[in-house]
């Protein structure tokens, strides 16, 4: 009798056990910062697990002393789902209430079965319930309502809620209406999925708008402690290459589309004290509604080798900002520049890369071009790749979002998709001129004219 009541009260309080691995807790002390958060991980490395486990304490109030995530010292209204009502069935309605055919044994999964008050279920899918009611230690019930993508926005519009746990990821609008749904609680957002369907809009707000209020988490195969390194392996390579990197390290799908189909291991390396005798220059992609970038490249000619070694990218601020931040890498860099900087302003009526010398910035005389005077798009992407595929093209690790970039540049319908590529667009026109780069000898009076490598 002893041993039966020891399992009943292992099998129906979970919650108490739960010991999250290193990525997990980041995702959970995350809360405590951000407003919205997405766990992007590769497929069975716990993300579901962990956002099942913060759900449940947030709908009971029952936090483990190492918490260092966001508490709820009330009871909550929680919108959970998934793409469609036997998805959330089978996946967070599983994890935190149990296993949906069998009634006997809800209370086995997160939340613990002596605080599910009632349930309410869901016609037309078996097993699948519309709401739980589960009593929060203040005094009083929480409530849990499921959702599912698949009815769309207008049936998530009922409710104003404190918390929303995305299972997989939402279409945009059902996002939106998420984020609504919490705007007069000040309430949270938590998403977890794995990046299947590439750079959507929701994967894009998360990786390349940044705000206060949002973070993500990535999750890689080599965060999940419960594998073996040969079973790790042997996880990686039975995916197709084209997938490996959203299965395993959470990284958006790209497929074909991806425009450098190359592994970051291939091309990252860790920063080093650039050799005097190297030659430097820099490239520049024009802004103000998407980012105004910089990079700073490195040519080592014995070798051929071309590196990014830092990066700058801001939107929305004008030439005197951005001249401030660049003019500390050095009175003696050139930059090289892209075409439109012969625009004239519609306001000042000076051309852009004008604007940019006279804040003192040490631009090159003409627009970027190859030794031939043309200046293609698809040749430089071509230079690039094929210095990736040879080992001839190298990025510091430091250049984070150098590699946000990489990850997801890609075509669409064979075409280039000419949007969150400015630090890859700048890399590019510093190629094109590399022949102008210099060593930095500490000589700051440069004829940026016509002079160049040799």
């Amino acid at each position: 009798m002893l041993m039966a009541e020891l399992d009943r009260r292992r099998r129906t309080d979970i919650l108490a056990r739960y010991r999250p691995y290193a990525k997990q807790r980041e995702f959970h002390a995350a809360g405590a910062s951000y407003r919205e958060r997405l766990f992007m991980a590769g497929n069975q490395l716990g993300k579901t697990l962990a956002g099942a486990a913060e759900a449940a304490m947030h709908l009971t109030g029952r936090y483990p002393n190492w918490w260092q995530g966001r508490r709820f010292d009330k009871p909550i209204v929680m919108l959970a789902g998934s793409e469609s009502y036997e998805l959330t069935r089978d996946g967070v309605q599983r994890l935190l209430v149990g296993p949906p055919l069998n009634e006997a044994d809800w209370g086995t999964g997160f939340i613990p079965k002596a605080t599910i008050r009632a349930t309410t279920r869901r016609s037309g899918a078996s097993g699948a319930l519309d709401s739980v009611t589960v009593r929060h230690v203040s005094g009083g019930a929480s409530t849990l309502l499921f959702k599912a993508y698949e009815q769309g926005r207008g049936k998530w519009q009922a409710n104003t809620v404190d918390y929303v746990w995305f299972d997989e990821e939402p279409p945009e609008d059902v996002y939106f209406e998420g984020i609504t749904r919490t705007n007069a609680t000040r309430g949270a957002i938590a998403v977890t999925f794995t990046p299947l369907k590439g750079l959507s809009n929701v994967v894009a707000r998360y990786l390349m708008e940044k705000s206060p209020d949002r973070e993500v988490i990535t999750m890689t195969i080599e965060d999940a402690e419960h594998y073996t390194p040969e079973e790790r392996q042997r996880i990686i390579e039975s995916y197709p290459a084209h997938e490996r990197e959203a299965r395993t390290k959470g990284v958006p799908a790209l497929g074909s589309g991806r425009i450098f189909p190359v592994t970051e291991e291939a091309i990252r390396v860790e920063p080093f004290d650039i050799p005097k005798h190297w030659v430097q220059i820099g490239g520049l992609d024009f802004g103000w509604d998407h980012p105004f970038a910089a990079v700073g490249c490195a040519w080592d000619r014995d070798a051929d080798v071309f590196y990014v070694t830092r990066i700058y990218r801001e939107r929305e601020a004008t030439p005197i900002i951005h001249a401030a931040a660049l003019k500390p890498w050095g009175a003696w860099l050139p930059f090289a520049w892209p075409h439109d900087g012969l625009q004239h302003d519609k306001g000042s009526g000076e051309q852009l890369a004008a604007q940019y010398r006279a804040q003192g910035l040490p631009l090159l005389a003409e627009r970027a071009t190859f030794d031939d005077g043309t200046n293609g798009v698809e040749a430089g992407l071509s230079d690039m790749l094929q210095r990736m595929q040879t080992g001839r093209w190298k990025v510091f690790s430091t250049c984070a979002e150098w590699f946000e970039e990489f990850r997801l540049y890609h075509r669409k319908d064979g075409r280039i998709v000419k949007e969150r590529d400015d630090l890859i667009s700048a890399s590019r026109y510093a190629l094109m001129m590399k022949r102008y780069a210099r060593a930095n000898n500490g000589n700051a009076n440069w004829n940026f004219t016509a002079r160049k490598v040799l």
